[in-house]
């Protein structure tokens, strides 16, 4: 039966073969070669993004902040493949430019970007570079852009929207408010907490720990002004505020529990005197830094 049944199977294939269509073989062929095309230009993408995340790196490593004329603009932050944010600043730094803001600008913007590469969050998603009129006049001309200082986020895929471009006019260029204007638009999540947070004034301006007066040799831990903080400040909020919330916690548990009526009790009593004592000590702390507020709560 095996000796038979071998010659018959092979009929058979070869009757399965002359149905196919006449051609169908280059049509097949066609199709292996495109696949192979496909495949080699997937991966000649994914190596000039290797090449060009690794270029970025390496400029970052020296420069918080690197500047970028015109061929860097189209190859860097124009031209696909990108899965990186990158912030530009549009200036004209050049003395002969006489831009006072444009130097001011800077200035924040160096803060934040040198606070961003020395962070621990620290990542290959999010670069900082700039383009000075000097150097750049095609990039100026290609965007139509006819003033300066000027911010842009280019996100990793697609065009810019309306409001990837920083509303300084609006906002002013302080480092804190670009800061939160990047957490915003970008895409790297690991940045928010560190940049949007009470640690942020810390972390971008470096502020003493505390104040002793030269004087009376008196140690002050709250800043006396809106415009600035202490380290010992943010982690005073930082206490107060997870007083508060343990407070709020404790009031929750004693109004959905179903435990002793009394337990119950106490627990409402000592959560809402953590929200009573620690928010009117919180609501001093502003008072204090913005003078002429009417409200007080307890403390003064």
């Amino acid at each position: 039966m095996g000796a038979r049944g071998a010659p018959s199977r092979r009929r058979q294939a070869g009757r399965r073969l002359q149905y196919l269509p006449t051609g169908s073989f280059p049509f097949l062929l066609l199709l292996l070669l495109l696949c192979i095309q496909l495949g080699g230009g997937q991966k000649k993408k994914e190596n000039l993004l290797a090449e060009k995340v690794e270029q970025l790196m390496e400029w970052s490593s020296r420069r918080s902040i690197f500047r970028m004329n015109g061929d860097k603009f189209r190859k860097f932050i124009k031209a696909p493949p990108r899965n990186y944010s990158m912030i530009v600043m549009f200036t004209a730094l050049q003395p002969q430019r006489q831009c006072s803001v444009c130097r001011q600008a800077n200035e924040e913007y160096q803060i934040l970007a040198n606070s961003w590469r020395y962070s621990s969050a620290f990542c290959n998603k999010l670069f900082f570079s700039m383009v000075d009129y000097d150097e750049g006049t095609d990039v100026f001309q290609q965007l139509n852009m006819n003033s300066a200082p000027t911010f842009m986020h280019f996100p990793p895929k697609g065009r810019p929207k309306r409001a990837d471009t920083f509303d300084l006019q609006r906002i002013g260029f302080a480092a804190e408010q670009l800061a939160k204007w990047i957490a915003d638009r970008t895409d790297v999540h690991c940045i928010v907490f560190a940049m949007t947070s009470g640690q942020m004034w810390n972390h971008i301006r470096g502020p003493p720990y505390a104040h002793k007066n030269p004087h009376n040799g008196q140690v002050s831990y709250i800043h006396g002004s809106s415009q600035a903080q202490f380290v010992a400040e943010s982690h005073i909020i930082l206490v107060l505020n997870a007083a508060i919330t343990m407070g709020m916690v404790l009031l929750n548990e004693a109004a959905t529990s179903k435990g002793d009526v009394g337990k119950r009790r106490i627990i409402c009593l000592v959560g809402l005197g953590l929200v009573v004592f620690f928010f009117s000590f919180l609501l001093s702390i502003f008072r204090s830094k913005y003078h002429g507020y009417p409200y007080s709560f307890l403390i003064k």
